[in-house]
């Protein structure tokens, strides 16, 4: 495959869209499909017609493909068959336009040298090794330090291990966030406690039991911390509803999520009320009566 660009276009002005000529074989080396209609054929290659990645069919507003539809690059008419899915291995392929070689030299003064070459093997390290050790040789015999090969796998690789330092990072901000919670929590109700003697003692007075105030300020705890959890909730998932609508992308909120929270919430509130919900229910009546 190789970029050619538009020459009546500026480049600033093309959405960042490439005109790629590209051979038959090159969805199934790049690791992608069609979504819609038709890739290039022996016949097509050869005449103005264009497949469009992913990404150039979302910014150039085509969702579908239609008889008849054309669009405009270099200074031609390119009838779409087809609109590719995106391409996890080869990304760059998700925003070009692209032709038949045929098609690049007769309508672009395409030169013919390709300026990317892409080579599907068997994954496994030995075959991946013997493959890669020829290839500059291969492509460039003349200069073969010029050839940069790369394998999109450890692209994916290293993807995949920053995204699980992300992860962890975010569960490590997220203990934290549950841990302040909870210190405010006990903060909240040790307070309450200590203002709330005088109505602890009138109730002790009246025949109230410990369990009872004991279970009065656990249910406190846990309300309060209940309804922090329900309020994180609903600003996280309007927080994720307008990043989704920003970026036009469907809103998916697991029920584990919003569950996990509510849970980790009473769990939270339980555990830092319970120790002033001791403290309350062991203050005897005169005690307590003694602030009044």
């Amino acid at each position: 495959m190789t970029s050619t660009s538009p020459p009546h276009i500026p480049s600033g002005e093309t959405n960042a869209l490439s005109v790629d000529a590209a051979t038959l074989g090159l969805p199934t080396a790049a690791g992608t499909s069609m979504a819609q209609g038709r890739y290039l054929n022996a016949a097509t290659e050869r005449e103005p017609v264009a497949v469009l990645g992913a990404a150039a069919a979302r910014r150039l507003g085509i969702d579908r493909i239609r008889p008849g539809m054309r669009i405009w690059a270099g200074g031609q008419w390119f009838y779409v068959t087809g609109i590719l899915n995106s391409d996890t291995y080869a990304p760059e392929i998700d925003s070009a336009v692209l032709i038949g070689f045929p098609a690049a030299e007769k309508y672009l003064n395409f030169d013919g040298n390709p300026s990317e070459i892409y080579v599907r093997t068997v994954n496994t390290p030995a075959v991946t090794t013997r493959v890669d050790s020829p290839l500059s040789d291969q492509a460039n015999p003349e200069n073969p330090d010029q050839v940069d090969v790369s394998r999109p796998s450890s692209a994916l690789t290293a993807q995949a291990d920053a995204k699980g330092a992300l992860d962890t990072l975010f569960l490590g901000l997220g203990a934290i966030a549950l841990l302040v919670g909870a210190i405010g929590v006990a903060n909240i109700m040790v307070i309450s406690v200590m203002e709330r003697r005088s109505e602890i003692g009138l109730r002790r007075a009246l025949g109230a039991t410990k369990g009872q105030i004991r279970i009065q300020f656990l249910a406190e705890a846990i309300l309060l911390s209940l309804g922090g959890g329900a309020g994180g909730v609903v600003i996280g998932a309007a927080a994720t509803a307008i990043y989704a609508h920003g970026h036009r992308e469907l809103l998916v909120i697991p029920a584990e999520a919003w569950a996990g929270g509510l849970s980790a919430a009473i769990i939270i509130g339980a555990l830092a009320g319970l120790l002033p919900a001791i403290r309350a229910a062991r203050l005897s009546p005169t005690q307590a009566l003694l602030t009044v």
